[in-house]
């Protein structure tokens, strides 16, 4: 154990005897804790980054909220429902895209190289 780790444990074990962790919000309730599972463990990192910026909710709703607009289009009979739709389409579509561009100025060259010295030191943390 390192010196760190020891005096972390030494605070958490002085709290716990005075008492510090007793009246906390939730206690005795289970944790939410999400479920990665279905995500490559290489990839969890930047998956909960995105969901926790809103990104992933944000993204995925609009591609729902198209594809149902795209089967009421098919379905419609009024022209001025579907022209009503079509515009609705082509508003989400606008944010959909800027969600999209907004997501592509992090594989710009300056964000490549932020994330290469990231994967070095990653890297190197896991050869110690």
């Amino acid at each position: 154990m390192d010196m760190f780790s020891i005096i972390a444990q030494d605070k958490i074990r002085r709290a716990m005897e005075n008492g510090e962790f007793d009246n906390l919000p939730g206690i005795g309730k289970p944790l939410k804790l999400d479920d990665h599972s279905h995500i490559p463990e290489e990839l969890r990192m930047a998956y909960s980054l995105l969901k926790n910026a809103n990104m992933i909710e944000e993204y995925d709703a609009l591609r729902q909220e198209l594809m149902t607009i795209d089967q009421l289009i098919d379905a419609s009979q009024d022209d001025a429902d579907r022209d009503r739709l079509k515009q609705e389409k082509s508003e989400k579509q606008l944010r959909l895209d800027a969600l999209l561009k907004k997501r592509r100025t992090m594989a710009s060259p300056a964000s490549a190289y932020y994330k290469e010295r990231v994967l070095e030191r990653f890297k190197k943390k896991e050869e110690k």
